[in-house]
């Protein structure tokens, strides 16, 4: 199941219980600023996640998914290939 733009596994988040967090997929503007620019870009070219676009993974993805403080090492990226590949 398809629960993020970027590859986030919202299940699996803190943020989803505690702010009540439903995801990037059911909210228009995403808690922790005005707007994210992977969401952006995804319902912008009429992508579920970003794993469908011809550029996976880009600069911004990559950026997001290793960042210092808030990065995954790439936990993302692979999730989207996962359901790219289901």
């Amino acid at each position: 199941m398809i629960e993020s733009r970027c590859g986030i596994n919202c299940s699996q988040c803190n943020y989803k219980e505690e702010i009540n967090c439903r995801g990037c997929i059911f909210i228009d503007i995403p808690f922790w600023g005005d707007s994210c620019p992977l969401k952006d870009c995804c319902e912008k070219k009429d992508y579920m996640h970003c794993g469908e676009c011809s550029e996976f993974p880009c600069e911004v993805l990559n950026q997001f998914a290793y960042d210092k403080e808030q990065g995954d090492n790439g936990k993302r990226i692979e999730m989207c290939k996962k359901w790219c590949s289901e």
